[in-house]
């Protein structure tokens, strides 16, 4: 049940990422549930390093929206295609 709703919470993560941040994303379904579950872990990490959160706490829900964001815009700066 745990894999489950790891990767509900993921899509919605994914989802509201790309929602707030518009513009061409890569993939569909599965590449949004890997985004929002991959800045999930950013953000804990991430919080765990500045002392936000302690070993073994995981980050909250806007903060991995946050970090969900950051890899989005990391993907946009590396694979932007400048034939447009």
């Amino acid at each position: 049940m745990h894999l489950i709703w790891t990767l509900i919470i993921g899509f919605l993560i994914g989802l509201i990422a790309k929602f707030l941040m518009p513009g061409r994303d890569p993939g569909g379904f599965i590449i949004t549930i890997f985004l929002g579950i991959a800045g999930s872990v950013l953000a804990g990490w991430l919080g765990q390093h500045l002392h936000f959160y302690g070993p073994g706490q995981p980050a909250g829900f806007i903060a991995s929206v946050v970090g969900a964001m950051i890899l989005l815009f990391l993907y946009r700066i590396l694979f932007r295609n400048n034939n447009v």
